[in-house]
């Protein structure tokens, strides 16, 4: 079948056809494409079309689709079991690899997605400060928990408001632009007492590559020190990406909590969250912050985020990093020179080209970029075989799987395109 049948079947059977908002392309006015499989960098479609991959299942496969190291730890371990509900090795040996990675974790909790990560460590800092408020930022996104859907980024920029979260949940969300650090001041100076936390995506990722703005970061946590709320960094998308260390690593401030995405499971579905021992051991059943999962450190998912981890200590991020940021300033040139105003922002391994003029620091500017532009852009790109985010306020990513001949097709189809 192809695509297209096979999209008119699945809205039979699910909400918009998808089982995440953005996949049903219609930001970019059109109809997705049914993966069939993916390799290093690579992905073909149902029918067979070949595709450069640089949405990279939204950031995690750092190391390409099916790294050989990470598919047989995999292989090996669901020979043994795909799940047991029970302490197994495997969750020992992850933690252990990610404390060593990222200091500040001291103990964690592994989980079975992001989401759950951030609901749990939101969770455990109003428990630990017996506070209930706490402070995001203006189109970052923290997964689809009801008390972060208050001005989230991501597929939840498309939706109006957030149907089905009662009023009285959301009260306690305070908003602030994000790198606007006088207004969580005020949030601070009018509520300091009852603020539980901060969280943030240290380089917002989900209205678009955001950069934090010089001492941003460490203005918010000096505020969370001094009116004694917690830092929980939300490094689903830069934890391992942005560095070995992730974002701390790479800005150099360290986070009360810290919360991670698939990348630590290889794909896989996998979450975590950790930080200071005294405040984890605010965790049932050493304390009484509740939180379970049946699936939770799940044997496949630890053995091949352990290979992942493992992997990627002996990778070369500043190669990577170089290559890509020259492949998007090469991207944005072309662009340019075709007379589309475009706004650059790239960090490490990910950037994000906004079809806007000006630069780009905060929701309200994202929102400002030429959303017809890009759809075009979109499904020229995608016709020559380039695959990107459907959608222009999220990142593209690059892996340690793409070669100098995938960038220089990349930009071989930048050049055909026509607006």
């Amino acid at each position: 079948m192809d695509s297209k049948s096979l999209y008119a079947k699945a809205k039979t059977l699910m909400p918009g056809g998808v089982n995440s908002p953005l996949r049903a392309c219609r930001y970019v006015n059109a109809e997705p494409v049914f993966i069939d499989r993916a390799k290093g960098a690579r992905m073909w479609d149902v029918e067979g079309r070949e595709y450069i991959d640089y949405v990279l299942s939204w950031g995690p496969m750092i190391l390409g689709h099916q790294d050989p190291a990470v598919s047989e730890a995999a292989h090996r371990a669901v020979d043994k079991g795909s799940s047991y509900g029970a302490p197994c090795l495997g969750e020992i040996a992850l933690a252990e690899k990610i404390s060593q990675l990222i200091p500040s974790m001291e103990m964690m909790r592994m989980v079975s997605s992001g989401t759950e990560a951030t609901m749990s460590a939101l969770r455990l800092a109003r428990g630990y400060t017996g506070r209930s408020k706490f402070v995001k930022f203006i189109g970052n996104y923290h997964g689809h928990a009801d008390s972060f859907l208050a001005a989230a980024g991501s597929a939840a920029a498309t939706v109006p408001g957030t149907p089905g979260v009662p009023e009285e949940i959301v009260r306690h969300t305070l908003l602030a632009h994000y790198n606007d650090l006088a207004a969580v001041r005020a949030h601070f100076e009018a509520s300091g007492s009852e603020i539980a936390c901060v969280i943030v995506e240290p380089a917002a990722g989900n209205m678009g590559l955001i950069l934090p703005a010089d001492g941003f970061l460490q203005g918010l946590r000096d505020l969370c020190t001094e009116y004694g709320a917690l830092l929980i960094f939300d490094e689903v998308i830069t934890g391992f990406r942005l560095a070995p260390g992730g974002a701390q690593e790479r800005f150099g401030i360290t986070p009360d909590l810290t919360t991670l995405g698939k990348i630590i499971g290889g794909g896989f579905p996998v979450g975590c969250y950790g930080g200071r021992r005294e405040i984890m051991e605010h965790m049932a059943p050493v304390g009484g912050v509740f939180q379970a999962g049946t699936l939770s450190g799940n044997p496949v998912a630890m053995a091949a985020g352990l290979a992942t981890l493992e992997r990627l200590e002996q990778c070369d991020y500043a190669g990577l990093e170089a290559r890509t940021q020259a492949l998007a300033r090469e991207l944005a040139a072309i662009m340019e020179s075709k007379g589309q105003a475009v706004s650059l922002n790239a960090i490490a391994s990910a950037f994000t080209m906004y079809f806007s003029k000006g630069p780009v620091t905060n929701m309200i500017e994202s929102g400002k970029c030429d959303s017809a532009a890009y759809a075009s852009f979109w499904q020229q790109m995608l016709a020559q075989g380039i695959y990107l985010a459907p959608a222009g306020f999220e990142c593209a990513f690059t892996s340690f799987a793409h070669t100098d001949e995938d960038f220089e097709k990349t930009l071989d189809a930048a050049r055909k395109v026509r607006f």
